[in-house]
């Protein structure tokens, strides 16, 4: 939970004074089609989308490929389409992300994107006292993709989390789903973003 001064770097910026910023937080190892179009909706609200790497996650950690892999991956999705931005957080939980936009972005709206398994697993965090979670969809909306399944407003949150719509093709897409092809040898390449194949190719070493 937030205790203390970090800080949100923008390292590209897509937009100038932007309205209404979507952040979108991700572990990025590889970033695959399915964020892509989470990113691509979420422009249906916002005026940019900041695709935020943290320095540390709180579940998991910098496997295979390492930070500056990831933010070099973000870079090339972010340079290739309009809207997009790209951020550094110190903190890795949503609830620290947000308050960290706040300066970064002190007259604009701030939302949180993300994909339905995201939303669920920080609505059940465990952020040491209750109410974390409402507090922060009052402060910052909730822009969630449908992934193998529509996520359920529960009702004091609606107006305050919105579902957005993925084309079909997106559903059942992961990281994970991509690293397993890679390491079986398999076709990846339709599973991840045009700009960063040839990089990805490169940072697993396939021929």
């Amino acid at each position: 939970m937030y205790h203390g001064l970090l800080a949100l770097e923008i390292i590209v910026r897509g937009v100038a004074n932007p309205s209404r910023v979507a952040l979108f937080p991700g572990a990025w190892n590889p970033p695959t089609i399915a964020h892509l179009e989470i990113a691509r909706a979420a422009l249906q609200w916002a005026d940019e989308v900041v695709w935020v790497l943290p320095r540390a996650f709180p579940h998991k950690s910098f496997d295979e490929a390492d930070f500056e892999a990831r933010r070099q991956m973000l870079e090339l999705i972010a340079r290739s389409e309009r809207g997009f931005s790209v951020g550094v957080s110190d903190g890795g939980l949503y609830a620290e992300i947000a308050t960290e936009a706040l300066d970064a972005y002190p007259s604009a709206e701030i939302a949180l994107a993300c994909g339905r398994d995201a939303a669920e697993r920080i609505a059940g965090w465990d952020y040491g006292r209750p109410g974390v979670f409402d507090e922060m969809v009052q402060r910052h909306r909730l822009l969630v993709a449908g992934r193998a399944g529509e996520y359920v407003v529960p009702e004091q949150h609606r107006g305050r989390i919105m579902n957005v719509l993925l084309p079909p093709g997106a559903h059942g897409v992961s990281s994970s789903e991509v690293r397993r092809l890679i390491h079986e040898g398999l076709h990846w390449e339709h599973l991840v973003p045009v700009p960063i194949i040839e990089f990805v190719r490169s940072l697993y070493g396939i021929d």
